[in-house]
């Protein structure tokens, strides 16, 4: 006769708990070391619960990932548009942020796109259609937040997001290059950061 264990019935509410801190736990540790390099153990470990409850959550790590990544995105495109502080049009105290050694030294909280950016065209698809969905938000984001990169002067006319997009491109790949210096050379990690800090508020950008 088969002898079963105390069964212990998990809320609808609880379940959904667990979930979210799934998907924060992957957030967070996938920012921190890349989509392979942490597994499905560690991140349910991360999230305090047991590493055979995760398939009742997810078909997959890849499913995991896509909505970790989606989550990532939201977070920061939540505080960016909340302002986190920031007079409204104040570019150069944003950029003074995202160019700051914290924000190079803790990716496991930091912008998604500098922390994925290597890792996404080796992923699945859906990890790749989320980050995507991902930069066009938060390009429509910093357009709404800072109306000097709308590109259109204030005429009326539908925002040109080349100079959002411009700007994103230069603080991301410049996040990155401070990373991947920052441990052999910390002076030149440095130098990258205040330089292109020092460039892209050169002037009226307050706007």
């Amino acid at each position: 006769m088969h002898q079963w264990g105390p069964q212990v019935k998990v809320t609808r509410e609880q379940a959904a708990a667990n979930r979210a801190a799934i998907v924060k736990a992957a957030a967070r540790l996938f920012r921190e070391r890349g989509f392979d390099g942490v597994g499905v153990a560690e991140i349910m470990k991360a999230a305090g619960l047991t590493h055979g409850g995760f398939y009742g959550h997810f078909a997959s790590k890849d499913a995991l990932a896509a909505e970790a990544c989606g989550v990532a995105f939201k977070d920061m495109v939540d505080r960016l548009a909340g302002g986190r502080g920031l007079a409204k049009g104040d570019l150069a105290q944003y950029v003074d942020g995202y160019l700051s050694e914290t924000h190079r030294d803790r990716r496991d909280i930091g912008c998604p796109i500098a922390a994925f950016a290597s890792d996404i065209p080796r992923q699945d698809v859906g990890v790749q259609a989320e980050y995507a969905q991902g930069i066009d938000h938060f390009a429509d984001t910093l357009i709404g937040r800072f109306p000097s990169l709308a590109g259109n002067d204030g005429d009326g006319r539908a925002p040109d997001r080349g100079k959002a997009l411009l700007m994103m491109s230069a603080l991301v790949g410049g996040l990155a290059l401070a990373r991947a210096a920052a441990a052999t050379d910390p002076e030149l990690s440095n130098e990258i950061l205040s330089s292109l800090k020092a460039e892209l508020t050169r002037g009226d950008t307050a706007g």
